[in-house]
């Protein structure tokens, strides 16, 4: 794939006037994939700390029941976050082998608008929503 363009452009914003997928929206891209994924990962190192701080402290039975709900509180938020890294990393691995942007049902362009709000979309909003109906279909018998 070659060399990665330098950081992009703070003000730079992807637009439908330029190549899908050019060099510099993949980049684009790539930063805000990684920024997001470094900041859950800061934001996850902060929840374990005090976690692990809460659970010395801990005589009384009712913070501790309290605290047991927080903790699996916390555990679900983990889960997610592990499930959101993956993605993220997934999507990732998209932009290097070139598939990133692309709808996994179609193959047509997502639109950047969907990829700037979930930049780890793999369905146009159109392959979406006939999932998500096929899916309330299934739920609903």
């Amino acid at each position: 794939m070659g060399a990665m363009l330098d950081k992009v452009d703070k003000n730079y914003i992807p637009s439908d006037k330029e190549p899908f997928m050019n060099p510099r929206q993949r980049e684009y891209f790539r930063q805000k994939l990684i920024d997001w994924k470094n900041d859950i990962i800061r934001e996850s190192k902060g929840t374990l700390d005090t976690l692990q701080d809460q659970s010395d402290k801990m005589p009384d039975m009712a913070d501790r029941a309290s605290s047991e709900t927080d903790r699996s509180i916390e555990l679900r938020a983990r889960d997610r976050q592990r499930k959101l890294i993956s993605k993220i990393d997934s999507a990732l691995m998209r932009i290097e082998n070139g598939s990133y942007g692309y709808c996994e049902e179609t193959g047509e362009p997502i639109s950047l608008k969907r990829l700037d709000a979930r930049p780890i979309a793999t369905l146009s909003i159109e392959a979406q929503e006939r999932h998500e109906r096929r899916e309330k279909v299934y739920r609903d018998d």
